[in-house]
């Protein structure tokens, strides 16, 4: 069995945390799991994220973005996600494609079609069977993330109005296919949400098997 699960959402929505606590159950249950995140995740992909998230790289044009998450994204899929695939693990990932166009397309305003081509080329066309979007308000996800001792980065420093924007195309992008995508309401209690997403990873694993 191999499942592949992303998690999206705007900046302070809680997904490291859901990731983590999900992870704990899914091994408290015996089954296999890798945690990734992008950018990030290998050697190289680490290197790029210090270039994308550095506040001080306010120059970085949207196309130069788009390509360098995409080329972060190609080296994690290549090198973790699909051997973990292939070796039967369950795949939790903090942020993946859809980051992109939610993003770089409704964020900076960019034609989705070209980021999609750009996006199936990085990824070899390996898509999520399941994409958890823990969905908040900017205003008080931005609070929630100032709360907290995690460094300010670059994307964080965008004006209110662009997170605004990102948090209405990942909507946008979640109705068109909703089969894959699960809208958790984020503002509500750590347990609850977690319980929540908790229960459609378990009905999906319980599909498979």
């Amino acid at each position: 069995m191999h499942l592949f699960i992303t998690f999206e959402g705007p900046e302070g929505s809680g997904k490291t945390t859901q990731i983590r606590l999900l992870a704990d159950r899914l091994v408290a249950s015996g089954l296999p799991i890798l945690v990734t995140r992008e950018p990030g995740g290998t050697r190289i992909g680490n290197a790029i994220r210090a270039i994308l998230l550095d506040a001080a790289h306010t120059e970085i044009m949207p196309r130069a973005e788009t390509l360098l998450f995409n080329a972060a994204r190609a080296q994690l899929v290549d090198e973790v996600i699909r051997p973990a695939l292939t070796a039967g693990k369950i795949v939790l990932c903090d942020r993946y494609a859809d980051s992109t166009l939610a993003y770089q397309g409704f964020g900076h305003g960019q034609d989705l079609a070209p980021l999609r081509q750009v996006g199936n080329f990085a990824t070899a066309g390996l898509r999520p069977d399941l994409t958890i979007f823990l969905n908040i308000d900017p205003t008080a996800g931005l609070e929630r993330k100032r709360a907290t001792t995690e460094e300010w980065n670059r994307m964080e420093e965008k004006k209110l109005a662009f997170h605004q924007t990102v948090r209405q195309g990942y909507l946008q992008l979640a109705s068109v296919e909703p089969d894959r995508w699960f809208v958790v309401d984020a503002a509500q209690a750590i347990d609850e949400v977690h319980e929540m997403i908790w229960h459609r990873v378990w009905d999906q694993i319980s599909r498979i098997e």
